[in-house]
């Protein structure tokens, strides 16, 4: 019903887009809808839901996936989700392990239940020199490669953790994949729209599901992604300075040694 009422104001070029629309379809830059917009669409869906909706509340609306979440709550009563972070490229490479000419990241955003992104494949990326002679395509080992930087980025930016706690970037490490289905060549030109959802977390170990899409065609499925984590204190959590990690020890001019995190096996071996 609420998608509906959204198709009635955007441009009629760009309903097609909402027949099927993902999670992570962007109110304002996929659908073009503006603030005034915005609020007719808010008074149509308050008189025919019969539910008053703030306008401070409207501020975390920025995907189709955010409203179905928010109306969703109000009718049934229940506490408001942290909001959708949209995370710049800019950012991804201050706080990813992972950096570039490795990192398959153009933008992203993080809630508390799951993790979007996306990725352009260029042509210049070096291993499409040998992959394949005259005939460049994606290698399925990337598209993993890269649903799991997108859980990495899920885990230092949307996992939940106790109050001043963090989880650390250099404790996360791959440890396994299953399920891998691959069902499309990509190739230079084509945009990777990538999803991962949380499936178990208990430290060591974080558990997603993913899926790469271009455009509405199925391109990788991924059963589990499985990575290994740790959880450090947030005041030790190291401060990304000029491209380079130090500690807050260390920012502030100390000569003190940084403190060492246990790999994450070891401390649950440990306990």
């Amino acid at each position: 019903m609420v998608i509906g009422v959204i198709e009635r104001f955007v441009e009629p070029d760009l309903r097609v887009k909402l027949k099927d629309a993902d999670d992570d379809l962007r109110l304002i830059e996929d659908l073009g809808i503006d603030s005034l917009t915005m609020m007719e669409i808010v008074i149509l869906v308050e008189d025919v839901l019969q539910m008053t909706i703030n306008n401070d509340e409207l501020r975390n609306l920025r995907t189709v996936g955010d409203v179905k979440t928010f109306i969703d709550c109000k009718i049934r009563g229940l506490p408001l989700p942290k909001p959708t972070k949209f995370i710049p490229i800019e950012h991804i490479g201050a706080v990813m392990p992972i950096q570039p000419p490795f990192l398959f990241l153009n933008e992203a955003s993080v809630s508390s239940t799951a993790a979007n992104g996306k990725y352009k494949i260029t042509g210049q990326e070096f291993f499409l020199q040998g992959h394949f002679k005259d005939n460049p395509v994606m290698p399925a080992s990337i598209m993993l490669e890269a649903l799991g930087q997108l859980a990495v980025l899920y885990l230092l930016e949307g996992a939940p953790t106790e109050p001043g706690k963090v989880v650390s970037a250099q404790t996360i490490f791959f440890t396994g994949c299953e399920g891998v289905r691959a069902h499309r060549i990509c190739k230079p030109g084509d945009i990777l729209t990538l999803s991962i959802k949380p499936k178990r977390m208990k430290m060591p170990l974080a558990t997603f599901e993913g899926a790469i899409r271009v455009g509405q065609e199925k391109a990788v499925i991924v059963e589990e992604i499985t990575l290994t984590f740790g959880i450090v204190d947030a005041a030790n959590a190291p401060v990304p300075i000029n491209g380079q990690t130090t500690h807050p020890s260390a920012a502030n001019g100390s000569t003190a040694t940084p403190a060492v995190v246990a790999p994450p096996l070891r401390v649950a071996f440990n306990t």
